[in-house]
């Protein structure tokens, strides 16, 4: 278990030599701690999307996906900060959403939101709300 602590631990180290050369201004926003909670059960003020106790109870391939995200979206933070463009980014955060990898390319995204739009269109019967912020998250993918 400590094991999975450290692990863990470290991976906030690597996102401050990564993104801010190991010396984080103060104030700044950790990508770790949208995404990992060392307490055993979470807390209503947590925002992480990862506890303790599910974190140790995950397999090897399901860490090891959750680190691949994990350093995508520091990556992509990284990228955003220093102004680094040419190759297309999305934003991970809305990748998930549309339920989509990280490493998603564009016929994906395109594919996944035209699947997602038949079902949640009104005039499909869909929510009217769910089809807004689908809408949403596309632009967010495609500007």
């Amino acid at each position: 278990m400590d094991d999975v602590k450290h692990r863990v631990r470290k991976l906030k180290k690597i996102e401050a030599k990564i993104r801010w050369n190991g010396e984080p201004s103060p104030g700044v926003s950790f990508v770790w701690d949208d995404l990992f909670d060392l307490r055993n059960a979470p807390t209503p003020a947590s925002r992480a999307k990862y506890n303790f106790k599910v974190l140790s109870n995950m397999n090897r391939e399901e860490y090891k996906n959750i680190v691949d995200d994990f350093f995508a979206r520091v990556y992509y933070e990284y990228y955003l900060e220093n102004g680094i463009t040419g190759a297309k980014l999305y934003d991970p955060s809305v990748l998930a959403l549309l339920d989509l990898p990280f490493d998603a390319n564009e016929q994906e995204v395109k594919k996944r939101f035209r699947e997602l739009a038949k079902k949640h269109h009104p005039d499909k019967g869909g929510n009217a709300a769910n089809f807004i912020e689908l809408m949403k998250a596309y632009e967010k993918l495609t500007n």
